[in-house]
């Protein structure tokens, strides 16, 4: 095998996913947060699923290429023009299945 198949992963090889649960705090609801988060997440060709929270953070689960993972919660610590975040707790998961494709979910 030459070195340049072994640098390259076949079609059939998945590449991994990196999962994360994330939590952004500041003025983050009645933004267009979680629409703008939809968007992007589509975007980036994420799966997973976002809601509020009654204490007025807005928590996610993304799920995908680690790249795009990382792109996602750059793009969180920033949001919509709207919103002003002041912090986001990102947690690594493995353990929750992202569905298919991105949702909003009801409100906890």
């Amino acid at each position: 095998m030459n070195a340049l198949a072994m640098s390259n992963p076949s079609p059939n090889q998945q590449m991994p996913l990196k999962t994360v649960r994330v939590i952004v705090k500041g003025r983050v609801q009645g933004v267009f947060y979680r629409n703008w988060t939809i968007e992007s997440a589509r975007e980036l060709g994420i799966r997973g699923w976002v809601r509020n929270r009654r204490d007025g953070s807005v928590e996610a689960l993304f799920s995908g290429e680690p790249q795009a993972v990382d792109e996602m919660e750059t793009r969180c610590r920033r949001g919509p023009p709207e919103a002003m975040v002041t912090a986001l707790n990102v947690f690594p998961t493995d353990g929750e299945d992202p569905g298919q494709g991105f949702q909003r979910r009801p409100t906890v």
